[in-house]
């Protein structure tokens, strides 16, 4: 079986899907690695030490006999074009919100495995980019807000006097929050956090944050580890909740996201106008649309006196060892969707089944083809 690693080509992005540690261990198991000229470099591996490691240079006309394709982020419709037909793909898709990739995808016959909808399971933790993405997005963010306000974070005793510590909200405690929550106490900061799943509350005291809890009998625990949609009256008690603690707050960052849906407004103006004059808002929401209304993605932008950060790719700006990770989960995912004959396709298998796209011209993602059977109606 021969596998392809392209090169990614959307500015800014400088991960690489596959790192030669992992394409040595694949070539072991006789899989033939070619990777694309160039498409380390920026993470920091070069051609050579791919080649060290046993695999393969090429440039991009040179991979069409690959039998799959591995990239990070969802391929433009014109990198779909240049596909084989009848090809395997794998990486990143957000099928759910991507409708038109999924049709290009189809329409090729690709058969297309999501790294970003693999079913969140105990089995599939090690395949899981989400996670591993997340864990970087959050120690980033905090970083981010702590080179950009305008205070110490931890309590200081001066000569000069003692230094009041940075408060830190964090809005919601998956993988991204919490590490958030973890970073911004070593740091030494105050450090809030809330999560509309009061079942996370002793995971975010763990990290030494205090739980701010929502007083409802309303769980939004949803399918596979992920937080769904809250009624009308939870949002109503969860804004009145926020505003009495964000005015306090030096920095915030928000978390929250729904699966195939723009993400949540969690920060109105009206929060934001509340808050102290130098303060950071850093929305790991934005490449959804951001939890803070007022947040443009891919800008910094100053509303009210407060710093809202937009970058919708933190990752990126830790190329190497989001790469690392991000080829660790590739690596374990190819791993058990092949054996000596190639990829297997056991639909059986809940992790096949769940992450498979498309296929034969078909779209297979239940959730995917469910939004997309909508989207036509509504259409």
């Amino acid at each position: 079986m021969k596998i392809a690693v392209l090169k990614e080509t959307v500015e800014a992005e400088k991960r690489v899907a596959m790192i030669p540690d992992s394409v040595k261990r694949l070539v072991k198991r006789n899989i033939q690695v070619t990777i694309q000229s160039g498409a380390g470099e920026a993470a920091g591996f070069t051609d050579t030490d791919y080649e060290k490691q046993g695999g393969t240079i090429a440039t991009a006309a040179d991979l069409a006999s690959a039998d799959a394709f591995v990239k990070v982020l969802p391929p433009t419709l014109a990198e779909v074009d240049n596909l084989p037909d009848g090809k395997t793909l794998i990486s990143i898709i957000h099928p759910m919100t991507r409708h038109d990739l999924v049709h290009k995808l189809a329409a090729k016959k690709i058969t297309a495995f999501g790294m970003d909808v693999i079913p969140r399971t105990t089995l599939a933790q090690s395949m899981d980019v989400l996670s591993s993405m997340s864990t970087i997005t959050g120690y980033k963010a905090v970083l981010m807000a702590a080179n950009s306000i305008n205070k110490f974070f931890p309590m200081l005793m001066t000569a000069a006097g003692t230094l009041a510590p940075t408060r830190v909200m964090v809005l919601g405690a998956g993988v991204a929050g919490l590490m958030a929550c973890a970073t911004a106490k070593r740091l030494g900061a105050v450090v809030e956090a809330t999560d509309v799943r009061p079942e996370v509350r002793e995971q975010v005291k763990s990290v030494g944050a205090k739980f701010l809890a929502v007083k409802s009998d309303e769980s939004g625990a949803g399918e596979g580890g992920y937080a769904k949609e809250m009624s009308d009256d939870y949002k109503q008690k969860q804004a009145e909740m926020i505003a009495r603690h964000i005015a306090k707050a030096d920095v915030v960052i928000p978390t929250a996201l729904i699966p195939g849906r723009k993400a949540p407004i969690l920060i109105t103006e009206a929060h934001v106008k509340s808050m102290k004059t130098g303060s950071v808002i850093v929305d790991l929401a934005a490449e959804m649309g951001g939890n803070c209304e007022l947040t443009e993605m891919d800008k910094d932008v100053v509303k009210h006196g407060v710093l809202i950060i937009g970058n919708s790719n933190l990752p990126s700006t830790m190329s190497c060892h989001a790469s690392q990770m991000f080829s660790k989960n590739v690596e374990r995912f190819i791993s058990h969707l092949t054996d000596e004959n190639g990829f297997k396709m056991d639909m059986n298998d809940e992790i096949t089944k769940g992450s498979l796209v498309t296929r034969n011209g078909e779209v297979m993602h239940a959730m995917t083809k469910k939004l997309m059977a909508q989207g036509d109606n509504n259409g």
